[in-house]
């Protein structure tokens, strides 16, 4: 066994030899994997196999399609059958919601190039005759989907791995990891020591253990999964004998079951009510290919279902029942990408769908840390998507929700219930007293809307306008003509200060940071290609002092980004505000009138102007008011000690009464921010689109001197830019906007997607935001959006349709 290489991979599931194949073949070979039993097997052994090719994901999709396509050519290239049947996936839908689902879905599958075709019920019955079709109203089909069997993948991976030098130990087991004063990392194990530079983490059902030897707490624990193998059955047979092709794998998602055909029977999966999780403090150091006992009590509901839909399904016997561990997180994604707080140490965990992942997973693993970050936009499976918030008891909870709701309809606007509230701002039973309707994000509740008096406080998810259009409406309208008030105390929040700090943030942004005490810039993190990584609101509040504001969903991204970047020589101090800085915010015409209510402060023009920020009390409560927001309107963002939230919040409703002050929620803002033509990381602003096709020229100063992303951002524009960010109006709409990842088409041809959509209530014009070519981005060009299945004409217009001059922010 090697005593030194350049990374180690703990975990010989799918998953990590697909990331060792993966280092290998984009040229480390000094990489091996350790595993404490055998290939296999911890989860994998057991898997069913599937490769199903739908996901809501952006980031997941791409994964999945990938790995489909790997294993298509890995017979090929190591001589290894794995078992590949593409027999295709027939997703089943009963209602009209199901297939507005699938509509949303084709238009991220067209954007990433997966192929995906509608099918009638009579369509349905050809394909799969032994499928009962009454009670359907269509459904989809993936010719490219089908199964294979996960054993043979992964020797099949395994032997492409050392065939390019890469070496796999199985029967060791790692029994400590430590990190080095130089950085470098020892994996310990019962064979000896290895040193190395980096460290992956594939271990399934052992990532919490795994991560407790280097003080992280992962985010995974499984969930118990059970399916059901028949004995063969006459018909299944009969068509064998008769040459008739393999039926597809069959999911009725209103049913939450798939099944596909297994040596003459059937095999079905179902996703039940009150599937338990299991290894919840990691499984036992002798845990080999093991099974829990079968509860086929849980699974009556979707047998019946199975039955009703395929009858044969109840004539055939049970062969056998397994129920194992299948990996997961909370949201149900996995955790793809570097840890937080350590530095090469990375995370390929919670995969609930681990068969088809791996391969796309393996692939941008190897691509981050050999490059030093991936190729496609992977913020949909970060591992620090998540937060300390997500510990054991919220684990156990929400990972069984997410399971439950597998095959559930993803609805946009869908906001799960269980584990909640868990974090709150102090305004919360304020805010809930008005009528909000909260969502979370970050484990931060926030009002998504208020609800009128006599409405019924519950959403309405759909995929069309719902409930609460018309109340999010009135709330958007407020704002233009009254003002409103707005809790954003979920925003990431910290201070970086100290004698090197604006030297290290002049060489992290690519905009100039203010340079006056009390100016506020807007500042963007670029990728080293010249990407978006990241958004920062900045003040600097003395010399050596900034105060930076970024998303709250990003918290842990975005300071870890940070933290990991400052100088080694304690030049630079890291402060995290988050928990302790509340934030609200007033915005429209009346904004001023209100401030000058509760506070003795000067909030004139010349006093107070646009991008600056003031320390000053609101009634008795000391504040940072900074002139900036998210909607487009005259207002103030102010940031306060949390102890003082709920005396400010009373301050400004009892001072706001006459001004018809009345608060709005994030749906209303997400509306404001569309018709100023407003970016937001992770959909207009992204590792896949430099930062001039995201329009950002503006925040873009090349001659300041260097920073993270320029040279890359030069060599892009050199290349030249295959996007350009445009602002489009949506013609011929009824009861649905854009909603994100909508395909756009120049006679028939794809040539973009839509980032992001609503209507806007001030412009009174549904809108859309969206990256097209950049030869159709010129003001009045005419393109065809789909949303839900109908194509809309749409028209390019110029940024920021409401207010382009920005008067109203400077009034």
């Amino acid at each position: 066994m090697k005593t030194q290489a350049r990374v180690v991979v703990i975990g010989g599931g799918v998953v990590g030899v697909s990331t060792l194949y993966h280092l290998a073949k984009k040229g480390w070979t000094d990489v091996v994997l350790v595993e404490r039993k055998e290939l296999t097997s911890g989860s994998t052994w057991h898997a069913a196999g599937l490769l199903p090719l739908f996901n809501m994901s952006y980031s997941v999709g791409q994964l999945h399609k990938y790995s489909v396509r790997l294993y298509g050519d890995l017979e090929a290239e190591t001589g290894q059958d794995v078992g590949l049947r593409r027999v295709g996936n027939i997703r089943l839908a009963m209602n009209r919601d199901r297939m507005d689902e699938y509509h949303q879905y084709a238009n991220v599958a067209a954007t990433i190039g997966v192929d995906v075709r509608f099918l009638t019920p009579d369509e349905i019955k050809d394909i799969w005759p032994l499928c009962n079709t009454e009670g359907l109203v269509g459904g989809i089909v993936h010719p490219d989907d089908g199964y294979i069997q996960p054993a043979d993948l992964t020797q099949a991976l395994a032997r492409g791995a050392r065939t390019m030098g890469a070496e796999i130990y199985r029967n060791t087991t790692v029994t400590g990891i430590e990190q080095k004063p130089s950085g470098d990392w020892v994996v310990q194990t019962d064979k000896g020591d290895i040193a190395c530079e980096h460290v992956v983490s594939a271990t399934g059902s052992f990532a919490r253990k795994t991560g407790a030897m280097v003080g992280l707490d992962i985010p995974v624990i499984p969930v118990q999964h059970q399916f059901i193998v028949t004995e063969p059955h006459p018909e299944i047979q009969a068509r064998h004998a008769q040459g008739l092709p393999e039926m597809g794998v069959l999911r009725e998602s209103d049913g939450s079951w798939y099944m596909r055909e297994e040596a003459g029977g059937l095999l079905l999966g179902p996703y039940e009510q009150g599937a338990p999780c299991c290894y919840v403090n990691g499984p036992t150091d002798d845990c080999e290919y093991e099974l829990f006992q079968e509860d086929l009590e849980r699974l009556h509901p979707h047998i019946e279902a199975a039955i009703n839909r395929v009858p044969i399904f109840g004539e055939a016997g049970v062969k056998e029942v397994y129920n194992g561990a299948i990996a997961y997180t909370p949201d149900g994604g996995p955790i793809v990408g570097p840890a937080w707080g350590k530095r090469n140490f990375w995370i390929n965990e919670g995969h609930s769908f681990g068969i088809t992942a791996a391969g796309g997973a393996g692939w941008q693993l190897a691509e981050w840390i050999i490059d030093g970050e991936p190729t496609i936009d992977m913020m949909g499976v970060d591992p620090r998507r998540f937060g300390d918030y997500a510990g054991k008891a919220y684990l156990r909870v929400k990972n069984e929700e997410a399971y439950r709701n597998v095959f559930t309809i993803h609805y946009p606007d869908e906001e799960r219930a269980d584990g909640r509230p868990l974090r709150t701002a102090p305004c919360y039973d304020r805010m809930k007293a008005l009528g909000a309707v909260f969502g979370q994000k970050f484990g931060w509740e926030r009002p998504n809307w208020f609800a009128p008096e006599g409405m019924a406080r519950k959403d309405d998810w759909s995929f069309r306008r719902s409930a609460w259009f018309e109340p999010v409406g009135r709330e958007c309208l407020n704002v233009r003509d009254n003002v409103g008030l707005l809790d954003m105390t979920a925003f990431a929040k910290c201070r970086i200060s100290g004698p090197g700090a604006e030297a290290f943030l002049e060489g992290l942004v690519a905009n100039r940071l203010p340079q006056k005490i009390g100016r506020v810039g807007l500042c963007h993190m670029l990728t080293s290609k010249g990407g978006v990584l990241s958004e920062f609101t900045i003040q600097r509040e003395a010399a050596d002092t900034y105060y930076l504001v970024s998303a709250g969903a990003l918290q842990r991204l975005d300071h870890d980004e940070l933290t990991k970047r400052m100088p080694a020589d304690g030049s630079v101090r890291f402060d995290n505000l988050t928990n302790q800085m509340g934030v609200l915010v007033v915005a429209g015409p009346k904004a001023r009138t209100l401030m000058e209510r509760v506070s003795e402060t000067d909030f004139s023009n010349g006093a107070f102007p646009w991008l600056s920020g003031q320390e000053i009390l609101v009634g008795l409560a000391p504040t940072k008011a900074l002139r900036v927001n998210y909607v487009g309107e005259l207002g103030w963002e102010l940031h306060h000690p949390i102890e003082y939230q709920n005396h400010i919040f009373d301050a400004l409703m009892a001072a706001g009464a006459d001004l018809g002050l009345k608060p709005f929620g994030i749906r209303a803002m997400d509306s404001l921010r569309i018709e100023k033509s407003y970016r937001m990381v992770g959909t207009e602003m992204s590792i896949e689109y430099a930062a001039y096709e995201s329009g950002l020229d503006r925040f873009v100063r090349e001659n300041k001197g260097d920073f993270l992303g320029l040279d890359g951002l030069a060599a892009w524009k050199a290349k030249g830019f295959a996007n350009a960010f445009v602002t489009l109006e949506v013609h011929g709409v009824t009861d649905a906007d854009a909603l994100g990842n909508n395909a756009l088409f120049k006679d028939g041809a794809m040539v973009g997607r839509a980032t992001g959509g609503n209507y806007g209530w001030r412009v009174g014009k549904s809108l859309a935001l969206a990256m097209v070519r950049p030869d159709l981005a010129a003001e009045g060009t005419e393109l065809e959006m789909d949303i839900l299945g109908t194509r809309h004409r749409v028209t390019v217009i110029g940024e920021s349709p409401y207010d382009p001059e920005n008067a109203r922010l400077r009034a």
